[in-house]
């Protein structure tokens, strides 16, 4: 239940600072680069470096500049709102990042919101393997505590989301 809403907490960080505007070499940690000689997706870090450049550009320095085709195909394929590459020379794509509408900051709570549902699932879900497991009687002690942990991480989750909400709100465009 821990791991869950600990790995729920990373996520609405990532959305608050990206609604904030701030753009880190984080948000292109999902895009997977597919070489035609590696039968596996790379992660991006692995064929490239990324740094910040005046605060809303990203630059990608290829290690190898035969897979920038891959790299840029692989920076589309992605779907991170906002990434559109841009060839700057053999070995360096720069992606300007958009400062985030109101329209954007919505669905980034959005997304958030139906992930937080999600992370609610997994913890009664744990609860009820727990139980199941445990074979414990009928109103035994065992069972209340499970019930204040399940009660517990799920008031944790709700607590995550409405602080970015308040986070996504508060910052007007």
């Amino acid at each position: 239940m821990k791991t869950s809403v600990d790995w729920f907490r990373k996520e609405c960080a990532a959305s608050e600072t990206r609604a904030a505007g701030r753009v880190t070499p984080g948000l292109l940690a999902p895009v997977r680069v597919k070489l035609p000689n590696n039968p596996k997706a790379l992660k991006l870090e692995e064929v490239a470096t990324v740094g910040v450049r005046e605060g809303s550009t990203l630059l990608i320095t290829l290690f190898d500049e035969h897979t920038v085709k891959h790299v840029e195909a692989a920076l589309y394929d992605s779907g991170i709102p906002g990434v559109v590459p841009h060839r700057q020379d053999a070995r360096t794509i720069k992606v300007p990042i958009p400062r985030p509408t109101v329209e954007a900051k919505k669905e980034l709570f959005m997304a958030a919101k139906r992930k937080a549902e999600e992370i609610r699932v997994q913890v009664r879900k744990q609860h009820a393997a727990s139980i199941k497991r445990g074979k414990y009687e009928k109103h035994s002690i065992e069972l209340e505590e499970f019930q204040k942990l399940t009660d517990k991480y799920v008031k944790e989750v709700d607590n995550v989301l409405a602080d970015l909400q308040k986070a996504t709100a508060s910052k007007g465009s």
